[in-house]
């Protein structure tokens, strides 16, 4: 195995870390998959904004170019990281929010249906959101995995979806990347099976945009969203968004009637008339600070260029498989064992880890627990060196070293 001296050498990526604000107190930092280190031209960007735009402009900012934002930093992101053509992302409100609204329109367009289907190891979110609306329309929950299915680790394969759909499913939901075990899932395949079975997909890329080489418009995927503030960098608690695949757009009707989602909002009307288009698909006032900085990021991410990313980021979770069986033997990796099968974070699993993070926490080396025994190690190849790979695991062996 190679030192990670010589990995960071021979790394033609090491040179963006640089870009990052770092902080001499965080000297591994393993949890760039829950939050993004801050570009310092973000830093600038924001600072710009307060003074030129806010504190220049002021109301007037509105309609000079604030409205647009939503939807030209959603074309950006279709472009750079998602593959989508213009017109089908926007950004604006938080995942939670984005999730209701998606699966509750596809659930209204599927009314003679009375099934959604999600897995027990998606992330809690979705889940909760899933279980209300479930409750509110009077579906059922059908569920994938639980503690009496020996595949619960494994990930929604086509095999354990295909046992699941039926003509009774309007809607699946389901995570590109797993949020604890980072499992890849074969987004084309599954959808496809959706589709054959007459229902919609629903699509959580909070794991996988920025850091995955994605491609909606060709796999055909209906609806997808996903968050800004891990691989994208947008900082804490950034705007979501969603994706709508043209042609649904004029079919499916968003459940929360705002005014900026209306067909013209400066009217101020009676009646709701959803505007044409993505637009349809917003509510409120658009989170303008909040979506400052992934612009840096969405930037920086079309100049490297998305598989020159996941190229490092498959090169760094092999080495931090390599170094936690070689440092870490009684810990089992809960992750698939083939980089090519997973995102760009690991879980290690093993009793006692929720004593260790807090030590390690303390010494500046930051990654993330997760229950019931887990320590996931996020990895964001354009801010991460193998040098702080090889100091985060060697700390979780010894973490009052």
């Amino acid at each position: 195995m190679n030192s990670s001296e010589s990995l960071d050498s021979a790394d033609p990526l090491a040179r963006y870390r640089g870009l990052f604000l770092r902080d001499a107190g965080v000297v591994s930092y393993l949890d760039g998959n829950s939050l993004g280190r801050p570009l310092t031209a973000s830093i600038e960007r924001v600072q710009r904004f307060m003074t030129e735009q806010w504190g220049s402009r002021l109301i007037r900012g509105w309609g000079e170019r604030w409205l647009e934002l939503p939807t030209r930093i959603g074309d950006d992101l279709g472009r750079v990281a998602l593959g989508a053509a213009p017109g089908q992302v926007v950004v604006g409100d938080s995942t939670t929010v984005l999730l209701y609204k998606l699966i509750r329109a596809a659930v209204d367009a599927r009314q003679d249906r009375t099934e959604i289907i999600i897995d027990r190891e998606n992330f809690p979110t979705d889940r909760y959101v899933v279980e209300g609306i479930a409750a509110e329309r009077g579906l059922t929950v059908s569920w994938i995995g639980g503690e009496s299915d020996p595949e619960s680790d494994a990930g929604v394969t086509a095999k354990r979806l295909s046992k699941k759909l039926s003509d009774k499913t309007a809607v699946v939901v389901l995570s590109h990347v797993a949020y604890r075990s980072g499992y890849l899932a074969e987004v084309p395949a599954l959808t496809e099976l959706v589709h054959a079975a007459g229902a919609l997909v629903v699509w959580d890329l909070s794991h996988s945009v920025g850091v995955v080489p994605t491609q909606l418009d060709a796999w055909g995927v209906d609806l997808a969203t996903g968050c800004s503030y891990k691989y994208l960098n947008g900082g804490p608690g950034a705007p979501a968004f969603a994706y709508v695949r043209a042609d649904l757009q004029a079919e499916l009707r968003q459940p929360i009637q705002g005014w900026i989602g209306s067909r013209s909002p400066f009217e101020m009307g009676q009646g709701y008339a959803p505007a044409d288009g993505i637009r349809g698909f917003t509510s409120g006032t658009p989170p303008i600070i909040g979506m400052l900085a992934m612009q840096d990021m969405i930037a920086l991410i079309e100049e490297v260029g998305i598989d020159a990313i996941r190229t490092k980021s498959v090169a760094l979770t092999r080495y931090a498989v390599q170094l936690s069986a070689e440092l870490l033997p009684d810990a089992r990796l809960a992750s698939p064992k083939d980089p090519a099968r997973r995102g760009s974070h690991i879980t290690l699993d093993r009793d006692g880890f929720d004593q260790v993070v807090p030590k390690l926490w303390a010494q500046g080396i930051i990654p993330d627990y997760r229950e019931p025994n887990g320590i996931r190690i996020g990895l964001s190849p354009l801010s991460t060196s193998f040098a702080e790979v090889e100091l985060g695991i060697w700390a979780i062996r010894h973490p009052g070293a």
